[in-house]
């Protein structure tokens, strides 16, 4: 099937989105629940897409420095960029959307989004958001509705791409179209469009309002 929609913006996700940092993560994670004694696979199955605070502020046992630890696995998160790739199509596909028309909005602090932007060879857009600037993570729409502004459109004229649940209910708030990347199944149970990853989606132009066009296989 052949679709084709035009949006004044395209809004992403970094982790599982433009970025597959899953070795990363799930190593920090883990080092993380053996220090405290905590069951990972818990710690894993609600990380995802959510910044590193709230997911310490949820596990960590009683005592514990939040904001410490908190520090502590970013940092270890920056230094660790071993086996971050790009989702397939991905730096190629934000290559031909115009910067003024493009934002990516992250759970990850800004020094990480860097560091795995660049290490994956994805293109880093002028407007990034990030956990450093929200009070609110996802799925709150606060990033989203913040790229948007920051941008000057609408938030109901954007797409915005997730491939996580919280980030897909943060685009929904937000008033925004969401895209699942990486499972079609998921997407089409929940009545959304999803792509496998960037190869099944092109820049087809713009449309008479100066909208950028894509078009989706």
């Amino acid at each position: 099937m052949h679709v084709f929609l035009s949006f004044s913006a395209l809004l992403f996700d970094m982790d599982g989105t433009l970025v597959d940092s899953t070795v990363v993560v799930e190593r920090t994670w883990r080092r993380f629940a053996r220090r405290h004694g905590i069951d990972a696979s818990e710690v894993l199955a609600d990380a995802h897409g959510r910044p590193t605070g709230e997911t310490v502020l949820r596990f960590a046992p009683d005592g514990v420095d939040v904001a410490r630890e908190t520090a502590t696995l970013v940092a270890e998160e920056v230094e660790d960029i071993e086996g971050v790739v790009q989702v397939p199509g991905a730096a190629e596909f934000l290559r031909r959307v115009p910067e003024s028309r493009m934002a990516v909005v992250t759970s990850a602090s800004r020094e990480l989004a860097v560091r795995r932007m660049e290490a994956a060879g994805v293109p880093l857009p002028s407007v990034l958001v990030t956990a450093d600037d929200i009070s609110s993570g996802k799925p709150d729409p606060e990033g989203y509705l913040k790229a948007a502004e920051l941008l000057g459109v609408p938030p109901s004229s954007t797409v915005v791409f997730e491939d996580a649940e919280s980030g897909l209910l943060a685009a929904e708030a937000a008033g925004a179209t969401p895209v699942v990347v990486g499972s079609h199944d998921r997407a089409s149970a929940a009545g959304r469009i999803g792509i496998r990853d960037f190869h099944a989606i092109s820049v087809a132009g713009f449309d008479e309002d100066e909208r950028v066009g894509i078009s989706f296989e």
